[in-house]
C-alpha cells in the first residue's frame, strides 16, 4: 500500500554557491537512504533558499516482508556423540532460538546447520525520523555552523520540519525541531506561519503565499522577464548560466528588473564592470550592438507592485563599486606595470618569490623557443618577466580573477608589442574544461612555460596531487599542455623537456612527474585505453604526434569489422613472441619457398616503400595486408624443420609487426 509523503525542512537562507555545489548529489543521497531501508520509490526534490522539499506521490507505508536465511557449521562439527557442541549452541544463540529448533540443509558438501526466518517489514512511519536525520547529516556544504546550545551543526539553522504521510504528521525530531504541519510564506507576504492538512494543501498555500517552490519554474519566470526587457529596450542581456543558477537558488519569487549606472564608468575595461556587477551584486550585464551599455539586470526577491525603490537602491549600491574600480584603474595606469614588487611576493614555500618563478618560466620559454623555432626571443623574455606584474596592481588585489587580463590592458596602454600584451592575457589558458586556447605560438610558449614550471616546481617540493585533491591545478596544467600542443601542432616531448630542464628544480623526481603526466594522458584522450597504450608502445613521445596517431587508429578500432581484423593481428603478435623485434630483422628472399610467403613479402615491400601524408593512409595500407597475412597463416608452416627457413618466416612477420609499431604496438590493443 502506498500513500503520498511530503517532507519539508525549513531553514534560514541557504548560501547559494555551497548549496549549488552539493545540489547534484542531493537526490542520489536520499535515493541511497530509501534503498538501504527497502523503501526505494520515485520522488521529486524541490528547493528555495528557505526550504528543502522531498515529495513522494506514492510512498510505501511499510517495508516488504523478507526471508532471512542463516547457515552455520557442518553438522559433523555442530554435534558430537549426539550432543550439541559450542558451534551449535553459538549458532542457535545468534539466531535467537533454542538448539532444538535448528534445522539442517545440504548444499552439496554435506549437511550444515540452517535457520530460516520470515521478517515482517517495519512501518515507514517508524523509520522516517532516522532516515531524514541521516539525509540531512549526509549533505556536505563545506562549512557548517552551530546555533543556540546545540553541539551538532548544519550549513544554516533548521527552523521547521514537516513530515506528512498522507494527512498524518509523522513523529520526528531534527536538530531539536519537532515535525509539524506548518510552514512559512514569502517574507514580504507574512512573517506568520501557515498550516496545511495534506500535500495538495501545502503546494496550494505556498503558491498563494508568494513562494514559487519549483526551481525550474523560477528559472523560466526569470528568462521570460528578461526576454520582455530585451524586446522593450532593444538590448541583449548576457545570461551567465552560473549566475542564473545562483539567482534561482536565492529567490522564492524572482522578478527581473533593469537599472542604470553612470556612463562615465564605461571607460573601465568591460571585464572590470561585468566582474564587479556579477561577483559583488549578482547583476547581469547588458549589451547593445555588441557593446556593453550602462545598464544592468538585477533579479529581485521582493513581492511588491512598485519596484522603483528597489531599482534605485541597487543603482545606489553599484555606484561605489564602480567608483572603486575607476580609482584602481587610474592609479594602476599612473603607476605602470612593474615586476619589482614580485620579489617580495612568495609563490610557494620552497620555490621562492613570484619574481623567481618568472625567471624560471623565462628559462623554459627560451628553451621552447629554440626547439619550436620561435624567433622573438627578446620579446618572450619581456612577456614572461611582465606576466605576473599585474599581481601588484590595485585592481587585481580587489579582483583576483582578473589577473593576466589587467596585465593585458596595462601593457597595451603602455604601447608594448602586441605579441607581449596578448600573451599576458592568454598566459593562463586553458583555465577550464571548455576554455579558449592561446591564439598564437608566441602566447602558447608563454602559457606552456607557466604550466611546465608549475608542474616541475611543485613536484620538486612535494606538492603532488593525491586522490581528488589538486589545490594547485596540476592535472589541469597537464591537460592544458596537451591541448596547446594539439591546437598549435607543436612537437612537445615532455620526457625530453623535463630531463633537459630538471637541473633547475632541486629535488625533482623526474620519473614520478613523467609517470603522473603519462597517467593523465589516459584521462585527457577520450579513446579506448588500450589504443593509447598501443600508441605509447610505439615509443612516441611527441604529444602532437601521439594525438595524430590516436586520431588515425581509434576509428579503426571502433569500427564494426575490427574484431575480425584483430584476429589476424593477434596471430602476428603470437608469432613475434619468440623473436627480438627491437633489432633489425632481415628476410632472405632465397629462403622464401611458398607462394603465400612470397606474396606477403612483396605486398609488405610495396607498403613500406610509399610515402604517406598522414597516419590514416599508412594504417589503411598496413591493414590491407590482412588477406596476405591470412593466406600466410592458413598455408605456411612457420615452424619449419629447417632452422633458417623458420627464422626467415618469423622475421617476415616481425617486419610486418615493426611496420605497425612505428604507429602503434598492435599487440596491446584489446576490444
Amino acid at each position: 500500500m502506498n500513500k503520498p509523503l511530503l517532507i519539508e525542512i525549513g531553514v534560514e537562507e541557504l548560501p547559494a554557491i555551497p548549496f549549488l555545489k552539493e545540489l547534484p548529489n542531493i537526490e542520489k543521497k536520499w535515493s541511497d537512504i530509501l534503498e538501504k531501508n527497502k523503501l526505494l520509490c520515485g520522488f521529486d526534490f524541490f528547493y528555495t533558499p528557505r526550504r528543502l522539499v522531498l515529495w513522494h506521490r506514492e510512498f510505501p507505508v511499510s517495508q516488504p516482508n523478507s526471508v532471512v536465511e542463516q547457515f552455520g557449521a557442518p553438522v559433523k562439527i555442530a554435534y558430537k556423540d549426539g550432543k550439541p557442541t559450542n558451534a551449535a549452541i553459538g549458532f542457535a544463540k545468534k539466531c535467537g532460538i533454542s538448539v532444538e529448533k535448528l534445522e539442517q540443509i545440504d548444499k552439496g558438501k554435506g549437511p550444515v546447520l540452517y535457520f530460516k526466518q520470515e521478517v515482517e517489514g517495519k512501518e515507514s512511519e517508524i523509520l522516517l525520523n532516522d532516515m531524514v536525520n541521516e539525509f540531512i547529516h549526509s549533505l556536505n556544504f563545506g562549512k557548517s555552523m552551530r546555533w543556540g546550545s546545540r553541539t551538532d551543526s548544519f550549513i544554516r539553522p533548521i527552523r521547521t520540519l514537516s513530515i506528512l504521510l498522507d494527512n498524518k504528521i509523522v513523529d520526528a525530531n531534527l536538530f531539536g525541531v519537532k515535525s509539524s504541519n506548518f510552514s512559512y510564506a514569502h517574507r514580504m507576504v507574512s512573517y506568520e506561519p501557515f498550516t496545511y492538512d495534506f500535500a495538495g494543501d501545502y503546494f496550494c498555500k505556498l503558491d498563494k503565499n508568494g513562494v514559487i517552490l519549483y526551481p525550474e519554474e523560477r528559472r523560466k519566470r526569470i528568462l521570460e522577464q528578461m526576454k520582455e526587457i530585451e524586446n522593450l529596450h532593444k538590448i541583449k542581456i548576457d545570461i551567465d548560466e552560473e549566475l542564473l543558477d545562483e539567482v534561482v537558488a536565492i529567490t522564492e519569487y524572482p522578478t527581473a528588473l533593469i537599472g542604470n549606472f553612470d556612463e562615465e564608468f564605461l571607460e573601465l575595461p568591460e571585464e572590470v564592470i561585468v566582474t564587479s556587477m556579477k561577483e559583488h551584486q549578482r547583476y547581469f550585464a547588458v549589451y547593445k550592438d555588441s557593446k556593453l551599455t550602462n545598464k544592468f539586470i538585477v533579479v529581485s526577491n521582493s513581492k511588491t507592485d512598485d519596484f522603483s525603490a528597489i531599482i534605485a537602491g541597487n543603482e545606489k549600491v553599484l555606484r561605489p563599486r564602480l567608483a572603486d574600480g575607476m580609482f584602481f584603474w587610474k592609479n594602476d595606469i599612473a603607476n605602470g606595470l612593474s615586476n619589482e614588487g614580485l620579489k617580495n611576493l612568495v609563490f610557494v614555500e620552497g620555490l621562492g618569490s613570484m619574481y623567481e618563478k618568472c625567471e624560471r618560466e623565462a628559462k623554459i620559454a627560451q628553451y621552447l623557443a629554440q626547439s619550436l623555432n620561435e624567433t622573438n626571443k627578446e620579446l618572450l623574455q619581456k612577456a614572461i618577466m611582465l606576466s605576473k606584474a599585474d599581481l601588484m596592481s590595485e585592481m587585481v588585489y580587489e579582483f583576483t580573477e582578473l589577473q593576466g587580463l589587467m596585465g593585458y590592458y596595462y601593457a597595451k596602454l603602455a604601447n608594448e608589442d602586441k605579441l607581449v600584451y596578448t600573451a599576458l592575457k592568454e598566459q593562463y589558458l586553458p583555465d577550464k574544461e571548455d576554455s579558449e586556447l592561446p591564439s598564437n605560438k608566441f602566447s602558447a610558449i608563454v602559457a606552456l612555460s607557466y604550466k611546465l614550471d608549475n608542474l616541475m616546481g611543485l613536484f620538486s617540493v612535494g606538492k603532488i596531487p593525491t586522490g581528488s585533491k589538486d589545490p594547485f591545478g596540476l592535472r589541469r596544467a597537464a591537460a592544458g599542455i596537451v591541448k596547446i600542443a594539439m591546437e598549435h601542432k607543436l612537437p612537445i616531448n615532455i620526457d625530453k623537456i623535463i630531463t633537459d630542464l630538471s637541473s633547475n628544480y632541486k629535488g625533482l623526481d623526474k620519473s614520478q612527474l613523467l609517470e603522473f603526466f603519462n597517467e593523465r594522458l589516459f584521462k585527457i584522450f577520450d579513446v579506448n585505453p588500450s589504443v593509447l597504450k598501443a600508441v605509447l608502445g610505439s615509443g612516441e613521445k611527441d604529444i602532437y604526434e601521439i594525438s595524430l596517431k590516436l586520431c588515425a587508429l581509434n576509428p579503426i578500432v571502433q569500427s564494426d569489422n575490427f574484431k575480425e581484423i584483430s584476429t589476424t593481428f593477434k596471430r602476428v603478435a603470437n608469432i613475434i613472441k619468440d623473436i627480438n623485434v627491437n633489432k633489425v630483422l632481415e628476410v632472405k628472399e632465397e629462403l622464401l619457398e611458398d607462394k603465400e610467403e612470397k606474396e606477403l613479402f612483396e605486398a609488405y615491400k610495396v607498403v613500406v616503400s610509399k610515402h604517406y601524408d598522414d597516419y590514416e593512409l599508412e594504417l589503411d595500407s598496413l591493414f590491407d595486408l590482412k588477406p596476405q597475412l591470412d593466406n600466410f597463416f592458413d598455408n605456411v608452416f612457420v615452424n619449419h624443420e629447417n632452422e633458417d627457413i623458420k627464422n626467415n618466416r618469423k622475421n617476415l612477420i616481425g617486419l610486418v609487426y615493426q611496420a605497425f609499431r612505428n604507429i602503434a604496438d598492435i599487440k596491446e590493443i584489446t576490444i
